[in-house]
C-alpha cells in the first residue's frame, strides 16, 4: 500500500530538520560561549571529515535507496539486496577510516578533535537510513533519532561552559549522530527475511554506486569546500565562523524546501518503473509548485530580517552574518529548483550522466569562482561563488528536461508566489524602518510578513492555496 505523501513529507522534514536541530537552537549559546575562532575549527575540521565520509560511502545511500524503492512489496529480493549493500559499505568505509587514521589523527595539527570525529566516520558506517526511506518507511527515521537529538542539547547546555570545552561540543556531535544511526537497526527484524549470507552478490553494486559517487564528489565541492577553501585562504578562522552560522540558517530553510525530495525518490522511481507518464509529470508539477510557494518569502524574509535577526540571535561581534545570509539567500529556490529535476526526477529515472554533468559543470564554476573572489572578499566571495555553481546546476537541468517538459509552463507556475512575496518584502521593510527595538520589530516583520504572503495568495486564488483551504473546509463540516 502507498504510503502518504503529505506525511512522508512531514515526518522526513521533521527528521532532516533534527538532524540540524542541535546546531540552530544551541547556536546562540555556542556562539558566545565557544566565539568565532572556535567555531571555525570545528566547521574545518568536519568538513575535511565530510569528504572522508563521502569517499567511503561511494553513492551507497542514495543508490540504496532507489533499489529497494524498486523492489518495493518484494521482501525476498529486498532483503538480499540491503545485506549486499550494507556489506559494501562496511568494506569501503573500513578502507576511508584507515586513510583517515593515518592522515590526520597521528601528528596533524587539531589531532583531538580528528580523533574524536572518528566516531562520525563509524557512524556514517551503520547509517541504513537509506532502507527506510526506500521503503517509504519515513515514520520509523524520526522516532528513534528524536530523543537523542533531544538528549544531545540538554548535553551541551550541561557541559559545554567555557572555549576549552570545544573537544566536549565535538564529542557530543559525533555521539548523537552515532547513537542515533545504531537505533535504528532495531527495527529491521520487522523488515527483513532470512537471507543466506553465503549467496550475496556485492560485487554488481560497485559500478553503480560509482556512478552515483562521482556526482556526489562535484556537489561535495561546492557545498562543503568552500569552509576548506576559506580556512586555508584566509588566515582569519573567524571568517570561517561567520560562512558557518549564515548557513545553518539557511540550511534549516533550505531543508523545509527540499525535504519533499527525499520522500519524491521512491514514489518517482516506483512510478517509473511501472510506466506511469501521466502521474510522474504531476508529481514533477507539484514539487515545482511545493518549491515557488517556501522558496520566494523565505529568500525575501531573510533579507527584511537579517539585520535584526543576527544581533539577537547570534549576539555580538556577528555583523557580518547578516549580509552574507543576504547574499547567499537565493540558492533556496535554485536548490530548490535542481531537488526536483536532479534529485525527484533524473535520478529515478535512470537519466544520471545527465546529473552528473550538471553537477561536475557547478563543481567546476564553484572552485574558479572561489579561487578568484575568496582572496579579496573572504566569506563573501564564497557565498558568490556557491550562487553562481548553483544556478550554472539548475541551468543545466533545465536544459536536460526540455524535451520531457515545458520550461516556459514550469516558470509561470511562480507568478502569484514571486507577486505576493514582493509585496511581504516591501511592507516587512517599512515595518523595520518603523520599530527601532530589534526584538518587537523582527516578531511584528515576521508576523505580518505571513499574513500579508498568505493573504495575497488568497486574493490571488492561488491553486495549491485554494486546495488546501478547500480540504481544511470540508475535514471542519464533516466535524
Amino acid at each position: 500500500m502507498k504510503k502518504s505523501i503529505t506525511k512522508n513529507y512531514i515526518y522526513n522534514l521533521t527528521y532532516e530538520i533534527l538532524a540540524l536541530i542541535l546546531p540552530l537552537i544551541t547556536t546562540p549559546y555556542i556562539s558566545r560561549i565557544l566565539g568565532a575562532e572556535n567555531i571555525g575549527i570545528y566547521s574545518y575540521t568536519t568538513s575535511i571529515t565530510t569528504y572522508f565520509i563521502l569517499f567511503g560511502s561511494l553513492g551507497i545511500a542514495k543508490y540504496g535507496q532507489m533499489e529497494i524503492a524498486y523492489l518495493q512489496g518484494k521482501s525476498d529480493k529486498y532483503s538480499k539486496t540491503f545485506w549486499e549493500i550494507v556489506v559494501l559499505r562496511f568494506v569501503t568505509m573500513a578502507v576511508s577510516m584507515l586513510i583517515f587514521y593515518i592522515t590526520f589523527v597521528n601528528g596533524a595539527q587539531y589531532q583531538i578533535y580528528y580523533r574524536i570525529l572518528l566516531l562520525e566516520l563509524l557512524a556514517n558506517c551503520l547509517d541504513i537510513s537509506w532502507f527506510f526511506q526506500g521503503l517509504e518507511e519515513f515514520k520509523k527515521i524520526v522516532i528513534r533519532n528524536i530523543l537523542v537529538k533531544l538528549a544531545s542539547v540538554v548535553a551541551i547546555f550541561a557541559l559545554v561552559k567555557t572555549s576549552d570545552d570545544l573537544y566536549i561540543y565535538f564529542l557530543i556531535y559525533a555521539l548523537s549522530t552515532l547513537l542515533g544511526n545504531i537505533s535504528m537497526w532495531t527495527y529491521l527484524p520487522k523488515y527483513l527475511k532470512k537471507t543466506d549470507l553465503r549467496r550475496l552478490n556485492i560485487l554488481k553494486h560497485i559500478k553503480p554506486t560509482i556512478g552515483l559517487f562521482i556526482p556526489q564528489i562535484a556537489i561535495q565541492i561546492y557545498t562543503v569546500l568552500d569552509k576548506v577553501m576559506i580556512g586555508t585562504i584566509i588566515p582569519d578562522k573567524s571568517e570561517v565562523g561567520y560562512y558557518e552560522q549564515s548557513q545553518k540558517i539557511i540550511k534549516i530553510l533550505l531543508t523545509v524546501v527540499t525535504s519533499l525530495g527525499t520522500v519524491m525518490i521512491p514514489r518517482m522511481a516506483n512510478t517509473f518503473i511501472n510506466g506511469e507518464k501521466e502521474k510522474l509529470e504531476a508529481y514533477m508539477k507539484r514539487s515545482f509548485t511545493f518549491v515557488y510557494l517556501l522558496a520566494f518569502p523565505v529568500i525575501f524574509g531573510i533579507i527584511s530580517v537579517a539585520k535584526n535577526f543576527v544581533p539577537i540571535f547570534y549576539g555580538p561581534n556577528y555583523d557580518k552574518v547578516a549580509i552574507l545570509m543576504s547574499v547567499i539567500s537565493p540558492i533556496v529556490l535554485v536548490i530548490g529548483l535542481s531537488n526536483v529535476i536532479g534529485t525527484q526526477y533524473l535520478l529515478p529515472t535512470k537519466k544520471q550522466k545527465e546529473f552528473t554533468i550538471s553537477v561536475i559543470v557547478g563543481a567546476a564554476v564553484n572552485f574558479i569562482i572561489n579561487m578568484l573572489l575568496i582572496w579579496n572578499f573572504a566569506s563573501i566571495g564564497a557565498s558568490i561563488g556557491t550562487i553562481i555553481a548553483e544556478t550554472c546546476v539548475t541551468a543545466l537541468q533545465f536544459y536536460f528536461i526540455r524535451k520531457d517538459f515545458n520550461i516556459k509552463d514550469i516558470l509561470k507556475l511562480a507568478k502569484n508566489y514571486v507577486i505576493s512575496a514582493l509585496i511581504m518584502f516591501v511592507i516587512c521593510m517599512i515595518v523595520g524602518q518603523l520599530i527601532s527595538d530589534r526584538s518587537q520589530c523582527l516578531i511584528t516583520q515576521v508576523i505580518v510578513g505571513v499574513i500579508t504572503y498568505g493573504t495575497c495568495l488568497i486574493i490571488l486564488k492561488d491553486e495549491l492555496v485554494c486546495t488546501v483551504l478547500d480540504k481544511i473546509r470540508y475535514k471542519l463540516m464533516k466535524q
